[in-house]
């Protein structure tokens, strides 16, 4: 890297508008919606796709709600153009779907693209030429006013041909390529020639497509561009202003909203931001950053999952991991400290002490596009205790109880470090059926009985019978207590078990039905103070609790 880039790399100019409106406005309606995923994301792949996974994407497209698709570019190659055709002639464009349709300004491509759209329903032809310093000097090497002849020339051709497409309804669209690094007021110059030919009414307007084909500044810049043209171009009325931006700064997303609030109608996008260089717009994104703003925004995502399936399939692209609201990890945490938040904001949504979702980390609910809350919190070796609590109790129902979470927490996270991988919910149980459930030395029952009794004073009592087996040895005894636990304590105790107390009883059922079980959970504290956590699982509750005991103190 250069130590002072300044010598061969220039900012780019800001657009003079001191009076820009645009930071001040907010959002409050979706835009028009164009996906251009089988022109713009097929250009981009490196084994483009056949007419059969076209077709396939297409539908996929027209089940999300999109009504104006750009379908391809059909006189760049046989396989664009009979894929139109066969969109048209097999009736698969329902009647309100417009089919965009790419074509540069030169006459045979023009003539061969209104051959394609023979017989469709609607139909938008977007005209484009290139209109940079550097497009202008080092690719055609004409000069501004000739760069006009060429988009007047190409808008005259096609408004000659309209008569062709009798029963077609159709929309024009001019695109002054290369917009983000044309001086604005070239682009107002060459976008009102082409309207000079068209003459966009009102009641019949044009679009007018203002690219940020290459992003060579930050998204203000382009917002202030946008704001720019639809202050200063005439018959502002007569337009629908429409953005395509791409994602060289990897602020795409940001652009289109800030191009939005700068007063454009529309945009142009792919599904998961698919195309040349870094991409084109996530229409996905930009989508559903207007939901979680509580914005319909006019698509169907709320099968994301088969949607992210159809595309991958058709595209061989694949949706990267921390790709926003598609990606496989994007409602999972692995830090502790945000599974403890996330789990303590799904409860106070369950419990219904909430108007609106506020979930710490999660901006949207998962189930809105067909995620589900087993994907939200995984666990590895950076996890905390509301991590694997939360999947413990997801996946089988143990309900943990707080102070045994931050006792099992470290003993998981430690296990899971030295295994050095991710773990499943699975493998959590399996830890803690070795640490807490499966612990029978040195103490194991071996009987107990319980029964109703009467205390010296005349009060009602349970008296207790047992034995447990302590290393080689049985050990039977009686005990009396105002329950079956207490009971059972004293008649250890006196059977030489060291001084303790149950601090902590919990017990609930796991499943349901007969083949239901109890699982309870008990912390026993001893006369130093120290305590100790033990869980058990038996047929009934009382045998859980009494085998809960002997757990904890297999575990001093």
């Amino acid at each position: 890297m250069l130590k002072n880039p300044s010598t061969k790399y220039r900012a780019f100019p800001p657009v003079q508008l001191a009076d820009r409106r645009w930071p001040g406005r907010v959002l409050t309606a979706p835009p028009r919606w164009c996906s251009v995923d089988l022109r713009d994301g097929n250009q981009a792949l490196a084994v483009p796709m056949n007419v059969g996974q076209k077709l396939e994407l297409f539908q996929t497209l027209v089940k999300c709600g999109f009504k104006e698709i750009e379908v391809g570019f059909p006189s760049a190659s046989n396989t664009e153009f009979a894929f139109n055709r066969r969109l048209i002639e097999e009736n698969r464009a329902p009647a309100d779907v417009w089919l965009q349709v790419l074509v540069q300004a030169r006459e045979d491509l023009i003539e061969r693209t209104f051959e394609s759209l023979v017989g469709a329903k609607r139909a938008i032809i977007h005209l484009y030429n290139s209109t940079s310093p550097a497009q202008r000097r080092v690719v055609f090497g004409m000069s501004k006013e000739e760069i006009i002849q060429v988009a007047v020339r190409g808008a005259k051709w096609i408004q000659e041909r309209l008569p062709r497409l009798k029963g077609t309804e159709v929309m024009l669209q001019y695109s002054p390529e290369s917009f983000s690094a044309t001086e604005v007021e070239f682009a107002k110059e060459i976008s009102e020639a082409v309207m000079e030919v068209w003459r966009p009414t009102p009641e019949r307007k044009m679009i007018l497509n203002l690219p940020d084909t290459v992003e060579v500044a930050m998204p203000n810049v382009y917002a202030d561009q946008i704001e720019w043209m639809c202050r200063n171009i005439k018959n502002r009325e007569s337009l629908i202003v429409s953005l395509h931006t791409h994602n060289d700064r990897c602020t795409g997303v940001a652009a289109t909203e800030l191009g939005l609030l700068a007063g454009a109608d529309r945009v142009e996008g792919t599904l998961f931001g698919n195309g040349e260089r870094t991409g084109n717009l996530d229409i996905v994104t930009v989508a559903l950053n207007l939901y979680a703003q509580g914005i319909h925004p006019g698509l169907d995502f709320s099968d994301l999952n088969a949607i992210r399936r159809v595309y991958e399939n058709c595209t061989g692209m694949t949706v990267p991991a921390r790709q926003p609201y598609a990606g496989e990890l994007v409602f999972t945490a692995f830090s502790g400290s945000h599974q403890d938040a996330i789990k303590k904001g799904l409860a106070e949504g369950e419990n219904g002490q909430r108007p609106y979702w506020d979930v710490p980390y999660l901006t949207i609910d998962p189930n809105d596009i067909g995620r589900e809350y087993h994907e939200v919190i995984r666990v590895n070796s950076q996890s905390g205790k509301g991590g694997v609590a939360y999947l413990l109790e997801s996946e089988f129902g143990i309900e943990l109880p707080k102070d045994m979470q931050r006792e099992f927490g470290p003993i998981a996270n430690e296990e899971v470090d030295r295994l050095g991988r991710e773990v499943s919910a699975a493998d959590l149980k399996q830890m803690f059926w070795r640490e807490y459930i499966e612990r029978e030395s040195p103490w194991k029952l071996l009987e107990f009985s319980a029964e109703p009794a009467v205390d010296a004073g005349g009060a009602k009592a349970i008296r207790c019978h047992g034995a447990v087996q302590r290393g080689e040895k049985k050990v039977s005894f009686d005990g009396k207590g105002n329950g079956p636990i207490s009971g059972f304590v004293h008649g250890l105790q006196a059977a030489g078990a060291p001084k303790f107390e149950v601090a902590y009883y919990k017990e609930h059922a796991l499943g349901a039905g007969e083949e239901a079980t109890a699982i309870a959970y008990i912390q026993i504290k001893l006369a130093d103070g120290k305590s100790r956590w033990g869980a058990a699982v038996d047929t009934n509750i009382e045998g859980a609790s009494i085998k809960a005991v002997l757990g904890a103190l297999n575990r001093l």
